[in-house]
């Protein structure tokens, strides 16, 4: 079984929210083959609570914009470290950076196909933050 074109129309609406709002490393695995429950996970980052949940938010819109359709579950807006919309038949999970890099859902889902995502979200793998105090110049030489 594959995702449903349905999944990927909402995972290619989500994951242009996100790059929209800044997110970074967005990448979204069809799970349908291991996993009865949904047919898509999308993952996406962000450096700090506040933009998690900015992310979350446009997610969230957009999709309720664009395809008439919410959430039948949102958990973890207390925190704001790692907020799951849950919209049956996918699940969107957008994480702090530390929580990202921590529980690590890629390695969870390496075997699943990935998804095909728009441009801007796929553009966003190469754009996490640097830690601080690291910083290219230039030149490309670290300070």
């Amino acid at each position: 079984m594959t995702a449903t074109e349905r999944s990927i129309e909402l995972v290619t609406v989500a994951a242009q929210a996100a790059a929209d709002r800044l997110g970074h490393d967005i990448i979204a695995y069809d799970v349908s083959d291991v996993l009865s429950i949904t047919d898509a996970f999308l993952l996406a980052s962000a450096p700090n609570d506040r933009q998690v949940k900015s992310i979350v938010d446009e997610i969230e819109e957009q999709i309720q914009k664009q395809l008439g359709v919410k959430p039948v579950r949102r958990e973890g807006d207390r925190d704001a470290r790692w907020i799951l919309l849950d919209y049956v038949d996918i699940v969107v999970h957008v994480q702090h950076t530390e929580e990202r890099v921590f529980y690590a859902l890629e390695r969870l889902w390496k075997d699943c196909p990935e998804l095909p995502l728009p441009e801007d979200a796929v553009k966003t793998r190469t754009k996490a933050p640097e830690p601080a105090g690291i910083a290219g110049d230039a030149d490309g030489e670290l300070s």
